[in-house]
């Protein structure tokens, strides 16, 4: 796909979700807002990202090891909420672009400890205002005391969606019903 076909298209969705909130379901359930506004965060960030050469995929990771370098890869997935196998093919990627490096250490070789090189730390100062600036724009002509309130309720729905999970954990399980085993645990639990 050309970069003006995907840009279109991309123009074409931002259209058909405003269009949608604006005309057709202003009142549907709030999880359809919060993901189509999430959505939109991540195209605006992405195309930003894009003109330096960064997926957006790779970004979720360097802001975890920005605040936390030197972290394991199981760490690293967590704190990113992306699945494990995923967290490695970024890694690899992030890897040959010469941003982090993945080692074992000395007595642990159970665990990949990933850390960043100084071309992935240099990047927080050039991707960090990115994010400010998308964060600006979705926040332009709404009043302060309305974001400040707005962090509030997304923070409660967290908390109040995160007890929730944890409540639907059955008794003697380790894992919330949500978590599905990969097909090889699957497959190894049943041998």
């Amino acid at each position: 796909m050309s970069e003006t076909t995907r840009v279109d298209t991309d123009l074409e969705i931002s259209r058909a979700i405003l269009r949608r909130w604006h005309e057709d379901v202003p009142n549907d359930r709030l999880a359809h807002l919060v993901k189509d506004a999430w959505r939109a965060f991540q195209r605006s960030l992405s195309v930003r990202l894009a003109r330096h050469g960064i997926p957006h995929g790779h970004w979720t990771f360097l802001r975890v090891l920005w605040e936390r370098d030197g972290v394991t890869q199981r760490e690293l997935a967590i704190q990113a909420g992306v699945s494990e196998p995923a967290t490695l093919a970024a890694l690899r990627a992030m890897e040959k672009a010469g941003h982090v490096v993945r080692r074992r250490r000395a007595g642990n070789r159970k665990n990949v400890y990933v850390k960043l090189t100084r071309a992935g730390a240099a990047l927080r100062h050039e991707l960090v205002p990115l994010a400010v600036s998308v964060n600006a724009v979705a926040t332009r002509d709404v009043r302060a005391r309305d974001v400040a309130m707005t962090r509030r309720t997304l923070l409660a729905i967290l908390d109040n969606l995160a007890a929730d999970e944890l409540a639907q954990v059955a008794p003697g399980s380790t894992r919330a019903p949500s978590r599905k085993r990969a097909p090889r645990q699957r497959a190894a639990r049943a041998a």
